[in-house]
């Protein structure tokens, strides 16, 4: 069992896990089959793990990051050759209600799409009731800055009193999204439930035409429609009901980090500044905050799944 890093501050708080189940029913985005998700209480200590009912064995699937076996469009979560596809609204809405242990039942290779963005999942949770467990869980809290740079993507996780992320997009492809072309460029939230709900939970995924085009034909994205997605062509917004927020783009990021980094597998306490992140960029990130936190390698992670 990998410890946290001892002369990181460290504070704690009572695990939490869910009261009774609740399920979804719905559509997976790229299958465009129907799916059904419920959430399961899990005992202390149990993580956030997915278990594929539609598999005869019914393996399982820890979410953090040594099970990220791909991040080119969503985050994939995997064992072997059992996949599970767009993880990261799901954990996103789990890592907000601080929700440490769950088992998440998925009877298809991805969650299901919902609107596209987060809140079902919180609909789901707060349906079904949040309850603190006798163990305790470690917040860490960092003391000094953890960065990752790529060309022109960039981000840094401060030490900061509380968990908070403030993220700027540049889309240079598309005259709406173009940095010093609107206010709706960047935005800054502490992570919590009550904040997630309201500011965060409802903006949906969003793509730019030419891309929606060619994953169309390529056979994906069979599910995706304008009532669960944004789509962006030149300087019009196409969706089924307008946008949420005028920046809701830039908040679809936030959600996404907060899922991604929610891979972690550690609660951490920090100011995250993100410019151009996307899911690669936040898994390496995940895995520089992992080795803050544990003082283990990155290869210590390989190491542990050959065992």
């Amino acid at each position: 069992m990998v410890t946290v890093n001892p002369s990181l501050t460290t504070t704690y708080r009572k695990q939490r896990s869910l009261k009774k189940e609740a399920t979804f029913v719905g559509i997976g985005i790229h299958t465009g089959k129907e799916v059904t998700m419920t959430f399961c209480p899990a005992k202390e200590g149990t993580g956030i793990l997915f278990r594929r009912t539609d598999i005869a064995s019914k393996p399982i699937i820890p979410a953090t990051i040594e099970y990220v076996q791909d991040t080119s469009r969503s985050t994939t979560l995997g064992v072997g050759n059992v996949r599970i596809h767009t993880v990261e609204h799901v954990l996103a809405a789990i890592r907000a209600y601080d929700i440490d242990n769950v088992i998440i039942d998925i009877s298809s290779i991805e969650p299901p799409v919902g609107n596209g963005s987060s809140d079902v999942f919180v609909h789901m949770i707060e349906t079904a009731g949040i309850v603190e467990q006798s163990l305790t869980v470690p917040i860490v809290k960092l003391n000094s800055p953890v960065y990752f740079s790529d060309d022109d993507i960039h981000m840094v996780a401060l030490p900061y009193d509380g968990y908070h992320i403030s993220y700027t997009l540049h889309y240079p492809e598309s005259e709406l999204m173009k940095q010093g072309t609107l206010s709706a460029q960047f935005h800054s939230v502490a992570v919590g439930a009550e904040n997630f709900k309201n500011e965060i939970a409802p903006c949906r995924t969003f793509s730019l035409y030419t891309e929606v085009s060619a994953l169309m034909d390529r056979g994906l994205i069979k599910g995706g429609s304008l009532a669960n997605a944004v789509i962006i062509h030149d300087d019009v917004v196409f969706s089924k009901e307008g946008l949420f927020f005028p920046n809701e783009m830039v908040r679809h990021k936030i959600l996404d980090m907060i899922g991604d980094l929610s891979l972690v597998g550690f609660c951490f306490h920090a100011h995250i500044i993100a410019i151009r992140a996307g899911h690669s960029s936040n898994f390496a990130f995940a895995k520089k905050l992992y080795e803050y936190i544990s003082s283990k390698p990155a290869d210590y992670l390989a190491s542990t799944l050959s065992r």
